[in-house]
């Protein structure tokens, strides 16, 4: 059986494809501005960052003693 950590690191996977792909994606596609830069890519950086984040607080909060 899978760790608690793949588990988590196979939904983060799961809602980073769905999140970057494009029904949602489309989403941001509107003629807005923030902070003088166009939405979409400012919301790309934005959940590809947040991914990254998530990602990396995952790994260094997993117990290596408990990893089967």
């Amino acid at each position: 059986m899978a760790s608690l950590t793949t588990q988590r690191l196979v939904a983060l996977f799961a809602g980073g494809c769905l999140l970057l792909n494009f029904p949602l994606l489309g989403l941001w596609d509107v003629e807005t501005t923030v902070l003088g830069v166009p939405l979409l890519p400012a919301a790309l950086f934005t959940l590809w960052a947040v991914l990254i984040f998530v990602l990396a607080w995952l790994l260094e909060r997993a117990d290596p003693s408990q990893d089967d």
